[in-house]
């Protein structure tokens, strides 16, 4: 499965070293380093990914137009860019311009992310290199936190500014890997439908994108909350949010595969109903140290609650990427794609903003919060189903 995708392997690898330095602690940077407010700092990172959100719709339709690998490769150098300009950011405003970029750059990549797999993998493979490519991103998220943890112990907040130059390095890395490969465009589907299909169709898709946003929500939280609320509200060293990082992240690496082969459920919509039951418990986890003193037992919650979300994780990541690529028969064209990774988008935009004010608002809120949502989405999961097209063949026969 793996010989020929060395160029792929290792752009999925490099560009998720970088994220892994900065991920869990782009919002320290701005409020320790900056010195400015974690609200102004959560609306302009807000205000910034609001601006972004058009590019998915530009994207799927160059998409459609020049496929998935130009679009993944101009999107790194887009990202790259953005980062950079963290380096001169002094004002609120500075950080929504930097994040603009930033934002532009993930959403134009993800829009094509997923129909490049199905460009550079033969058929038949495809929920399996979703979640070997999950994997891959974790390998180098988990690197790339080791090292911000240890740089941090080191060298406190002086550490900040080379990690952020070398996140803008491993975008350009990634962009150079990915301009290298070959894509084969999949065999059309060639199906045809009913005008009330194609109705259904549109409805199941939306409900999709609805369902994806608690798990887009989950996945901002080690971004954007977990930073602050182990330095906030538990009153733990700045490195501690990278040492849950590294944990999530070795945890989705190195049991993905086995998990997804073994454990989820081999249907993509009841994998999806189990990972948001887990994901509603890791909240709760995560706000049992805040509602009990806990003393140096604090450290068994949040280890305990990292590992239902990474657990969590490995059930929708993929089962979502399959459902966003096959749940319609058009679902892997570009204005469809743009229309799933607008979910992401928009979660990413909402994220910042809503967990620094229910932060402010108290610790246990935004857990309460994401632990509904994921809720809701476990009780949408059911209808996400993609039409059985055997059964309908054998019965035209």
């Amino acid at each position: 499965m793996l010989r020929g995708h060395g160029l792929f392997i290792t752009g999925n690898v490099i560009d998720s070293l970088g994220n892994g330095m900065l991920l869990p602690l782009g919002l320290l940077y701005f409020t320790d380093v900056r010195g400015l407010a974690p609200a102004a700092v959560g609306v302009a990172v807000t205000a910034g990914q609001a601006l972004a959100l058009p590019v998915t719709f530009l994207a799927g339709h160059l998409m459609d137009r020049v496929g998935p690998k130009p679009l993944v490769v101009w999107a790194n150098v887009v990202s790259a860019a953005g980062f950079l300009c963290f380096l001169a950011a002094r004002e609120p405003w500075h950080v929504a311009v930097a994040h603009l970029l930033v934002q532009a750059g993930i959403n134009a990549y993800f829009t094509a992310q997923r129909n490049l797999i199905t460009h550079v993998t033969a058929p038949g493979e495809r929920r399996a290199w979703f979640a070997f490519t999950g994997s891959l991103r974790n390998v180098g998220l988990a690197v790339g936190s080791g090292i911000a943890a240890l740089a941090l112990a080191v060298s406190g907040g002086a550490a900040f500014t080379w990690m952020i130059a070398a996140d803008a390095a491993t975008y350009l890395l990634a962009a150079a890997c990915f301009a290298g490969l070959t894509t084969t465009p999949p065999p059309p589907d060639g199906g045809t439908s009913s005008q009330l299909t194609r109705s259904d169709n549109a409805r199941r898709y939306l409900l999709l994108v609805a369902a994806n946003i608690p798990y887009v929500l989950a996945q901002a939280l080690l971004s954007v909350l977990i930073a602050l609320y182990t330095t906030r509200a538990l009153h733990l060293p700045a490195w501690s949010a990278s040492m849950l990082f590294v944990i999530n992240s070795v945890i989705v690496s190195g049991l993905s595969t086995v998990i997804t082969a073994h454990l989820a459920p081999a249907v993509p919509r009841r994998a999806v109903g189990a990972g948001y039951l887990l994901m509603a418990a890791a909240m709760a986890a995560f706000a049992v140290p805040a509602a009990a003193e806990l003393g140096t037992a604090v450290w068994v919650a949040l280890v305990a609650a990292i590992v239902l979300f990474s657990v969590a994780e490995i059930f929708l990541g993929p089962s979502l990427s399959e459902l966003s690529v096959s749940l319609t028969p058009t679902a892997a064209s570009g204005f469809t794609q743009g229309l799933y990774q607008f979910s992401w988008a928009l979660g990413m935009v909402i994220a910042p903003a809503l967990f620094t004010l229910l932060l402010e608002s108290g610790p246990l809120i935004p857990w309460g919060a994401e632990a509904t949502a994921c809720l809701l989405a476990f009780l949408a999961a059911p209808a996400l189903k993609a039409p059985n097209r055997h059964r309908r063949k054998k019965t035209q026969r």
